[in-house]
């Protein structure tokens, strides 16, 4: 069951799409938009990420950083980001310490992977929104709405 709203968001180090470190706790006192999702390149997952992709502006004008999570590794991400020119980073959870940490690992015929749920973590670092039902199409329009845009 993935983690609720009022929670401490678990900190975390990892690499993302170009190989710079990222540390969840470098971002306190700013808004983070931390989506999970299963594989880069897969119908449900390109949708989503184009949805952030085409709201990305909006986020940045409120000062929202967005991070994509799958258990891809670094070229997986570059590849996914280069194809369809995504502008923010992806973080390769490759062994799923985030995903287990955020308590949104999936399993499918013994393979691990992450589940798609959202969570909105507020600029005092706890959780203010978590989606799990959640239209691939419209989701970033969506969590803009509900943060107020």
């Amino acid at each position: 069951m993935p983690l609720s709203v009022g929670d401490t968001a678990p900190n975390f180090t990892v690499k993302d799409t170009n190989g710079n470190t990222v540390t969840l706790s470098d971002y306190a006192g700013k808004p983070v938009v931390l989506y999970f999702y299963p594989k880069d390149d897969t119908p449900g997952c390109t949708k989503e990420a184009c949805s952030f992709r085409d709201n990305y502006q909006q986020y940045l004008s409120k000062g929202i950083t967005v991070f994509g999570v799958s258990m891809d590794d670094e070229a997986s991400h570059q590849a996914f980001t280069n194809k369809f020119n995504l502008p923010f980073p992806l973080l390769a959870d490759t062994d799923g310490t985030i995903t287990r940490a955020y308590d949104v690992l999936g399993d499918y015929n013994g393979t691990p992977y992450a589940q798609r749920v959202t969570y909105v973590i507020g600029a005092d670092g706890k959780i203010s929104q978590v989606y799990t039902a959640i239209n691939t199409e419209t989701h970033a329009a969506d969590i803009l709405a509900g943060i107020g845009s």
